[in-house]
């Protein structure tokens, strides 16, 4: 099968490997003969399932090289490298419950029990700096250097001045067989979004995982840094990665969430209810570094709370009704760096949960800013510390994605905390040291 599948494509070299916790791509690059030796018996470190960013051990028992299952359908283009392709492969034996990729698929298997299959999609918002990897290091990652400073919200200036930069960055994301269906300037210096196209089930996480490895390595290669940071600093907008999803019918491919009323349906209700009832214990699983809870700060544009109304840009649940084959629910509280496989299954078992149990969304959410916190509305948490805790204590969390898993992933949230808890900024030593 996969000598059939890499002639199929050209394939001279495989990167074949799996994103973590921290969605970097870890992998292995063979050629192919030697790609095809390996499928015979695929294996491939069990540590990704236990380290941090830092490549930090958190978890495990006992380290070995464990068996994969290559997922054929996950084939696609690998731009940065001529005849190349990249494909995913999965850990089985015990840390196949803690891998996210697992962890989403579990989700999609319930969802299609339920008789429904996923349609989803993600947008990103991203950050170019004019600093190299090693200019980054010599600054210190202190004062770094804008690009575009000029530039203004949907600039067509900005647009127009770097034309050329965008169009090469969109091939190459493109060349990566992304569904990418536009990418444009945004707020804030440098800063650019990226709405990825709607595709079926984990395909939708895997071209938001490998659209900013193709970002961040295009960036490199051109003197240039992406930031998927979600706070680089006060001259900076915090920056997000929201999640767009759809049910439809397995045995159809109706939208589920349309309606000939043009208003949100009882369906996606009932979802949304499961997401106002489950994120707020599970919010790690979408906001997992220490950073992400800067751009909560007050004053900034992303949700503080499970709200939701009908487009309405300020709430976490923005319901995008219609009586066609667009309607769809977007959770926009996940910030850039969220890891797009738990992002998914987050929101997708938070909302089956609310249809399981037949549960009413409250009503919609009136006109309110980003820091309005409405009368009942669960606030999320403050820190990585707490929101660690809260989804450890969970029983949801354990009855929706499995006690191994929130043991291993909330014990990797409490190791990142950690690494940052002595860490002192320029800020502090200029507000507190004369003090």
């Amino acid at each position: 099968m996969f000598e059939k599948l890499l002639q199929e494509h050209e394939a001279e070299v495989v990167h074949v490997g799996q994103f973590d916790y921290a969605s970097i791509f870890r992998e292995r690059r063979l050629r192919r003969d030697q790609f095809l030796q390996w499928t015979q018996d695929p294996r491939f470190a069990n540590v990704v399932a236990y380290w941090d960013s830092a490549d930090n051990l958190i978890g495990g028992s006992s380290y070995y090289t464990e068996q994969q299952k290559i997922d054929a359908d996950s084939i696609r283009r690998y731009p940065a490298e001529p005849g190349a392709v990249a494909i995913i492969a999965e850990m089985a034996g015990e840390p196949e419950e803690v891998m996210p990729r697992q962890v989403l698929r579990r989700q999609l298997q319930r969802a299609e029990a339920m008789g429904y299959v996923v349609d989803a999609g993600f947008e990103f918002e991203l950050i170019l700096l004019d600093e190299t990897d090693m200019s980054v290091r010599e600054r210190g990652f202190e004062n770094l250097e804008k690009f575009a400073p000029d530039n203004k919200c949907w600039s067509g200036t900005t647009a127009a001045i770097h034309a050329e930069l965008i169009r090469d960055l969109e091939a190459e994301i493109m060349g990566y067989d992304v569904c990418l269906f536009g990418l444009g300037v945004e707020l804030g210096p440098g800063c650019l979004e990226a709405t990825l196209g709607a595709t079926r089930g984990l395909r939708a996480a895997d071209d938001a995982a490998f659209f900013r490895l193709a970002a961040r390595s295009w960036a490199r290669r051109n003197d240039l840094t992406v930031s998927f940071m979600p706070y680089l600093g006060p001259d900076y907008p915090g920056i997000g990665g929201h999640c767009t999803l759809s049910l439809r019918d397995k045995a159809s491919g109706a939208n589920l969430f349309s309606d000939a009323s043009g208003r949100t349906n009882d369906l996606a209700k009932s979802f949304i209810a499961g997401m106002i009832d489950v994120v707020p214990e599970c919010f790690a699983m979408c906001t997992s570094s220490v950073n992400a809870y800067r751009r909560l700060a007050p004053g900034s544009w992303a949700p503080k709370a499970v709200t939701w109304a009908e487009y309405t840009f300020t709430t976490a649940v923005r319901s995008v009704p219609s009586d066609s084959d667009m309607a769809r629910l977007e959770f926009r509280s996940p910030p850039s760096d969220c890891n797009p496989y738990l992002t998914m299954a987050l929101m997708l078992g938070a909302g089956l949960d609310g249809v399981e149990r037949g549960l009413s969304a409250p009503p919609a959410a009136q006109a309110a800013g980003p820091d309005d916190v409405p009368e009942g509305a669960q606030r999320f948490p403050r820190d990585l510390y707490e929101a660690a805790h809260r989804m450890a204590q969970s029983d949801a969390a354990a009855r929706l994605f499995g006690d191994r898993f929130v043991q291993n992933f909330t014990a990797a949230c409490l190791a990142e905390d950690a690494s940052l808890r002595t860490a002192v900024s320029a800020d502090e030593r200029r507000r507190y040291l004369e003090a």
